[in-house]
């Protein structure tokens, strides 16, 4: 068996944003919506990143993108430093990294035909010539699955499912290497859901694409994902392969994000007990020292609330940030 490559390496990535400062001579306060973050997502996987809404999931997809600066830390795409990326070469490297957005009714410009929308890319990379570029937008359409005669449509003609189909088609257009998928079903009627993640995975095994996957819904990323993390106010407090997570999940955060995970199977639902999360998040500005789960915590102890837990690895495959593990 091959050994896996590393696609993208992340170590300590922090992204800060300025707010509003208080008062005339105040200091600027300063919100860290991505707080050291260190990630390995391997040639041909999915990662999926989980979490809840505003955990910080999304602002680091778009980190990984350099769609918003980052303060601090090491993003490495194979050799290629991309924060040492500027200018042109910066926009050269886009053609290997490409984003799926979460609204396929927001993400498509509603004055361009689907034929423009896919082809814009490859026009703003100038990639290939004029006549081959109108044939790999009919390619993308075939392989999408959606039909030559609705080239020239559009989206407000196409359904949801369809529009995400062009937004799919406009990111593979380029041939990334890379592809992150923010939220990409998330928007989108169940079967619908189901049609678009099959078609995700044909692609991936076809192209040889590398996903990271941006999701809260856990039943979703247990059908598409190979390994997880979760994050939870900008940090990541586990990361295991998808088995691993699944079956023996070890922070009280994830325990109770896998309780409310929808299943069929009866025998399972009468076993596992629903776990509820009591309270609120800490003041993301203003951030307690300790664990930033320990207010939330059904298992809280006194050291959760002054000793901030490191991601360690506690078996193989599989770390954890929590005292109590």
């Amino acid at each position: 068996m091959l050994e896996a490559t590393s696609m993208l390496e992340l170590r300590d990535v922090e992204v800060r944003f300025n707010l509003k400062r208080i008062g005339l001579f105040g200091a600027v306060p300063q919100l860290r919506a991505v707080d050291g973050v260190s990630l390995s997502v391997q040639q041909g996987e999915t990662m999926a990143i989980v979490g809840e809404s505003g955990s910080g999931k999304t602002t680091l997809a778009l980190a990984i993108a350099r769609l918003v600066p980052v303060a601090s830390g090491e993003i490495q795409m194979g050799d290629i430093d991309l924060l040492g990326l500027t200018g042109e070469s910066l926009r050269t490297h886009r053609q290997n990294m490409q984003f799926i957005f979460q609204d396929p009714y927001s993400s498509l410009n509603p004055r361009l035909r689907a034929q423009d929308i896919v082809r814009e890319p490859l026009d703003r990379l100038a990639i290939g010539s004029v006549d081959s570029r109108n044939q790999r937008v009919q390619e993308m359409f075939e392989q999408v699955g959606l039909r030559q005669d609705q080239l020239r449509l559009f989206p407000h003609q196409f359904s949801g499912g369809q529009r995400q189909r062009i937004g799919i088609a406009r990111a593979i257009a380029s041939r990334p290497s890379l592809v992150i998928c923010d939220e990409p079903v998330s928007a989108l009627d169940v079967g619908v859901q189901a049609q678009i993640l099959n078609l995700l995975r044909r692609l991936q095994k076809d192209l040889n694409l590398t996903y990271l996957f941006i999701s809260h819904d856990l039943g979703v990323v247990q059908h598409m994902c190979d390994s997880i993390a979760v994050m939870y106010m900008g940090k990541i407090v586990e990361e295991s392969d998808r088995e691993s997570l699944f079956n023996n999940p070890l922070h009280p955060y994830t325990r109770a994000l896998l309780s409310a995970v929808p299943s069929a199977d009866p025998s399972r639902r009468n076993r596992e007990q629903r776990i509820t999360i009591s309270g609120d998040p800490p003041n993301p500005i203003d951030l307690p020292p300790g664990c930033r789960f320990a207010s939330r915590c059904p298992m809280v102890e006194e050291r959760c609330k002054s000793v901030e837990p490191i991601l360690t690895l506690r078996e193989k495959s599989h770390q954890v940030a929590c005292h109590l593990v």
